[in-house]
């Protein structure tokens, strides 16, 4: 008998790596311990055309199970053999097969002795390895890397960090619809409903024209059956008298014929009988248009949400802002983040504007004119390119007013490179700033409290 060796050595198949056979999937022979690399068993069955075992030659009729600590030996093995290869052949010249002891300084490369042999490389600065590796240029390469894993870590947790702006930005952008399309669905209510009630009181004012004009005829229709009836009593009393005796003729002749002579003229149709159709239908869209102008309002300036300082909050007609408690809002390019500052919506690069703002429950205000290009971020703001008029404020950066006012209007003319501020209420000049405009102005406003741009019709 065949000693029982754990690693069986067969003649050279098709399917051998070497002499000796390092099973991927190993099998011990059924009742009797031995185990085989189960592609060598196979094949050498099919040599003997029986299923013995190879070592100690018993036959089974069963194919034999997988021997599973073996085969995480081998696979340990296998894997473990495969990392010392590619960690060896790291190690070696692919040019010239020999170990790489020199690194050269120009390339930043590894290489053997005989690479530096070469022509291409004769003059070439090289250090061993072993010097080398620890100080190349002057500057450990582990240091290196470890600043540039650093900053790599920082750019990880920035990116980390914006992937979380992104996310709240999306949530915002959301919410920014939802509430968008619920202000916009009220304020088409509030027109649907002028509509319907101009469309209610002007078919009411229809019908009752109808009913005027339809009474008006039942009288004439009335008044058109007396005549009748009293024609018919006279027709038929002529017919009468002409059928009597000529004595009873002749004395009723003189009543007959004056009956006939007085009697009434026809009832006629009178003018405007008709329903007046213009009335009711000419320029109706007009009229609608022009009526509907004394429940809107047309705002010169409105105002950007997405520039609003955090501590602010605007009216839903974007025309107001007081101040409230931090809201969770993205940090996006446009916003204030330290001023408790907005903006306009709409910039101006030539042409004349005016806006009146209502100040009268502003402790404290700044608003004016700035470029659209100033800084929004950090306390920068009010350094340059602001024309402004400001109340109370501590830091002079436009022209300081001493009185409380409640309006303040401001005229723009871009052209002439003009900036002015008026009290309306006592239509009294304030300060005018004068400049040469290069780009792109838009209305400010900062305040604490509380501002109202006031509508067109209210200035």
């Amino acid at each position: 008998m065949k000693p029982r060796n754990e690693t069986h050595t067969f003649p050279a198949s098709p399917h051998s790596h070497s002499n000796v056979c390092i099973p991927q999937n190993t099998s011990p022979f059924l009742g009797l311990s031995h185990s085989v690399c189960r592609e060598c068993l196979q094949e050498f069955w099919k040599t003997k055309e029986s299923q013995e075992c190879p070592d100690c030659g018993r036959s089974s009729k069963h194919d034999p199970p997988a021997n599973l600590a073996l085969v995480n030996l081998c696979e340990m093995f296998l894997k473990e053999r495969k990392e010392r290869h590619s960690s060896e052949s790291e190690e070696i010249c692919s040019l010239h097969s020999g170990k790489h002891k020199l690194f050269c300084l120009e390339d930043k490369q590894p290489a053997c002795a005989e690479c530096f042999t070469s022509q291409k490389r004769i003059n070439d600065t090289v250090r061993p390895i072993s010097e080398t590796a620890p100080y190349p240029s002057n500057a450990p390469y582990k240091e290196q890397l470890n600043t540039a894993l650093k900053s790599l870590h920082e750019k990880l947790i920035h990116s980390e960090n914006i992937i979380g702006e992104f996310e709240k930005t999306l949530l915002h952008i959301r919410s920014q619809a939802e509430h968008t399309e619920s202000q916009i669905k009220q304020q088409f209510e509030k027109l649907h409903q002028f509509l319907r009630d101009e469309e209610e009181a002007t078919i009411t004012a229809l019908r009752e024209e109808e009913e005027q004009k339809k009474q008006m005829m039942k009288g004439k229709l009335e008044e058109m059956n007396r005549h009748i009836s009293v024609l018919s009593h006279t027709i038929r009393d002529i017919q009468e008298m002409i059928k009597a005796n000529d004595v009873c003729f002749l004395k009723e002749f003189p009543v007959t014929m004056e009956r006939v002579q007085i009697s009434q003229p026809d009832p006629q149709m009178t003018f405007g009988a008709l329903i007046n159709v213009p009335r009711y239908l000419g320029n109706l869209q007009f009229r609608v248009w022009k009526k509907m102008q004394d429940i809107v309002r047309n705002t010169p300036v409105i105002l950007d949400p997405n520039t609003a300082n955090p501590r602010l909050v605007l009216s839903d007609d974007l025309t107001s802002v007081t101040r409230s408690n931090y809201q969770p809002v993205p940090d996006n390019p446009e916003r204030f983040d330290c001023y408790r500052c907005v903006l306009g919506s709409e910039g101006f690069n030539s042409g004349t504007h005016c806006w009146d703002v209502e100040v009268k429950d502003g402790s404290v205000w700044t608003l004016g004119v700035t470029t659209a290009t100033n800084q929004r971020k950090g306390w920068t703001f009010f350094n340059t390119d602001v024309w402004s008029l400001q109340y109370n404020v501590s830091r002079q950066t436009g022209f300081p007013v001493v009185q409380q006012l409640e309006r303040v209007r401001v005229y723009l003319d871009y052209d002439r490179g003009m900036v002015a501020f008026i009290d309306p209420v006592t239509n009294t000049h304030i300060h005018t700033f004068t400049t040469t405009f290069t780009h792109t102005l838009i209305p400010f406003f900062s305040s604490p409290d509380s501002l109202r741009i006031l509508p067109v019709n209210s200035q």
